[in-house]
């Protein structure tokens, strides 16, 4: 009886330990914006009594990148600094970090005089009697930083001050726009600045380098009431400095709106919920502008004052390329094709690993990490950016490399049949083992996707039949290895002796491993995981890095847990968009003070097509689509995607209950699919 009695115990406590571990899930705080969405789609922050406030940004054009350090102190004191960053002036020895990089503070801005009396931008070096203050009203951002101002009271003037990176040129432009509110003329005054600075000749690469600080329009104004008169001030790196110097601020400013808007003209997403298109939108113009041109050709850069002109396995193989192919973006496209042609030329006959990452627009290499699972990541980016890029050709020259990095991975099989490296993508900053559920996972897709691409590109059925069953073994040993059941979840282990949970156990959802879902996504929304930033790399630490968070949300909608994820994604996207942070995803924290690295905007944009609208490249003109519809929508639509050579738009919209139609728009030609909710629908464009 008693054994009976036990049984029919255990029974229970089986039927009762999912919703015990159910209810442990996060209850999301509330959010409490500081930023607003505007009609433009820009965001504003209009300054109240919520001070003080500090906060950056960074924005980047092919010569140049800016981070703007910005904030307003109890007082309503403001204080500006921008670090303007030259990726292809370059110090020795070649390294990753030896661009130039120069910070300039409001105090070292030239004069301004309104009607004789100082403006001062930045207090922090002290206020005489009769000088003006700057009172900042708003900040907005989407693609420039403008500031609105006043000075003097009554306030005199209305100052609009735009501060962004030229297009093309090693160069950031500041400009000012003073507006006359009074009802008398006003004399408004810029007076000449030119200051220079020269690197060490004996360790400049090729030449020394001079940056230069100095005005546009200068001179002395008489302003009619609600007239305006502009001024600017340019940052800029030359190698020749003696030679003339032709600025216009009102055409490098036009150039950098039209770049911006070329950016978020294709691939535009369109739901109900105007967060998450805002959201979106910023993350492409990130992604999308941090976009160097070197020596070697154009290299996407991470940037964060750190990784310039230089390209990483993870970031640029496997983040932010494979979302190049639907971005709609030539320059983005370029930078993807150089990414995998430089790490081609790491192939060789021995197997050595291919270097981590080639810096120095490409004359020096890092792998002071060892093998972090490269091949992998760069298999699995080349491969799946080859297909959804839809171009032959293109496809041609990276099989080569996509095959290397698959017989490189194969080569370090363990006698459990899982790869082996040194270390991941985080580089020893917390355990990984001898063989880790990243690489592992990496591996597993890239071999799915070489399969497809293998039977595009016409090689050989024995090639992707072989393909075919490593992956299929491969799936079984990584459920024998990293299946674990951790602080109560049923999900995987990091690796072989990991006994926290670990943030990178979404991984396997991405790749569409969904054996272990149920626990996974338990643990990842857990209070011992998610935290008020996203995921903790690891149980019980304050350290997030947001990448393994973009990651989850795109494998939770993957799984199939639409709402649960949309919860996840609003109060994630929110956060970034209108928080205290704004406005891209962020690299790391506490490490690089939450970093806008870019790369990781690409990872956000990629829950959308790969996550929420379930797009999975099985060929140059085909892909799965798996869309997941969030109850209470009725329709959801990516515009003008540029992907498997074609540009379309892809809708889904609810037709009953239970089922959804999946409508392809290309011109006039419009395609239909009826599937079930949850059901997946090959597509043929």
């Amino acid at each position: 009886m008693k054994v009976n009695t036990y049984k029919i115990l255990l029974g229970f406590l089986s039927l009762l330990l999912p919703a015990l571990v159910s209810a442990q899930q996060t209850v999301l705080p509330m959010q409490t914006d500081r930023w607003a969405i505007q009609a433009d789609g820009s965001i504003k922050w209009t300054v109240n009594n919520r001070l003080p406030h500090t906060d950056h940004i960074e924005m980047s054009g092919e010569k140049v990148s800016v981070w703007v350090l910005y904030g307003i102190d109890s007082a309503g004191r403001s204080s500006i600094s921008r670090t303007v960053v030259f990726p292809t002036f370059r110090m020795l020895p070649d390294g990753t970090r030896t661009h130039i990089d120069y910070t300039f503070g409001d105090n070292e801005l030239p004069r301004f005089l309104i009607n004789n009396r100082q403006l001062k931008t930045d207090l922090a070096t002290g206020k005489k009697s009769g000088d003006l203050t700057y009172n900042i009203k708003s900040i907005s951002h989407k693609g420039i930083m403008r500031i609105a101002a006043t000075s003097g009271n009554p306030a005199l003037v209305k100052i609009d001050r735009s501060i962004f990176p030229s297009v093309d040129k090693p160069m950031v432009v500041e400009k000012f726009v003073f507006t006359n509110i009074t009802d008398k003329p006003v004399n408004i005054i810029m007076e000449y600045m030119r200051r220079e600075e020269r690197t060490d000749s004996a360790k400049s690469k090729v030449r020394p380098h001079t940056v230069i600080m100095g005005t546009v329009d200068h001179g002395s104004r008489m302003v009619q009431p609600g007239a305006n008169t502009s001024f600017s001030v340019y940052y800029l790196a030359t190698d020749f400095p003696a030679q003339p110097i032709t600025i216009n601020p009102d055409a490098e400013e036009k150039a950098r709106e039209k770049r911006i808007n070329t950016i978020l003209t294709p691939l535009q997403l369109q739901t109900p919920d105007t967060l998450l298109n805002t959201a979106f939108a910023f993350a492409k113009i990130r992604g999308t502008e941090s976009i160097y041109k070197t020596k070697v050709g154009y290299l996407h850069g991470p940037g964060g004052l750190a990784y310039y002109a230089a390209i990483w396995a993870n970031d640029q193989a496997e983040y932010i390329s494979p979302f190049f192919a639907f971005s709609g973006d030539s320059i983005g496209n370029l930078s993807a094709m150089n990414c995998y042609r430089l790490f081609a030329k790491y192939m060789n006959p021995e197997y050595k690993p291919i270097p981590s990452s080639i810096v120095a627009e490409g004359d020096a290499v890092w792998k002071g990490a060892g093998d972090r699972g490269d091949q992998a990541m760069i298999a699995y980016g080349a491969s799946r950016y080859a297909l959804a890029c839809g171009q032959p050709d293109s496809a041609k020259k990276l099989w080569p490399l996509i095959t290397w990095c698959l017989e490189y991975s194969h080569r370090k099989l363990n006698d459990q049949g899982v790869v082996n490296s040194d270390h991941d993508e985080l580089e020893g900053r917390f355990p990984a083992g001898k063989a880790n559920l990243s690489t592992n996972s990496l591996y597993y897709d890239a071999l799915i996707s070489a399969v497809y691409l293998g039977k595009q590109l016409h090689q050989p059925k024995s090639q992707t039949d072989e393909y075919l069953k490593q992956a299929a073994e491969l799936k079984g040993n990584i459920e024998k290895y990293f299946g674990a059941n951790i602080d109560g979840f049923d999900t995987y282990k990091y690796y072989e002796t990991n006994d926290v949970l670990r943030a990178w156990i979404c991984l396997p959802l991405t790749m569409g491993i969904f054996d272990r879902s149920e626990g996974t996504i338990n643990a990842l929304f857990s209070p011992k995981l998610w935290t008020a930033d996203g995921l903790s790399t690891q149980a019980g630490k304050e350290t997030f890095w947001d990448r393994s968070t973009l990651y989850a949300l795109r494998g939770v909608l993957q799984a199939g847990k639409t709402e649960k994820a949309m919860d996840y994604l609003r109060y994630y996207s929110r956060r970034r968009l209108l928080g205290e942070h704004v406005p891209y995803p962020v690299e790391a924290y506490p490490e690089g003070n939450q970093r806008h690295l870019s790369a990781e905007s690409g990872l956000y944009c990629r829950i959308y097509t790969e996550g929420l609208f379930g797009m999975r490249p099985t060929g140059f003109t085909t892909f799965n689509c798996t869309p997941r519809l969030p109850i209470g929508w009725n329709k959801m639509t990516i515009n003008n995607i540029h992907s498997f050579g074609h540009i379309f738009d892809l809708t889904i919209s609810r037709q009953s209950k239970d089922k959804l139609l999946i409508t392809v728009t290309e011109g006039s030609k419009v395609i239909k699919y009826k599937i079930n909710d949850g059901g997946t629908q090959a597509v043929q464009l």
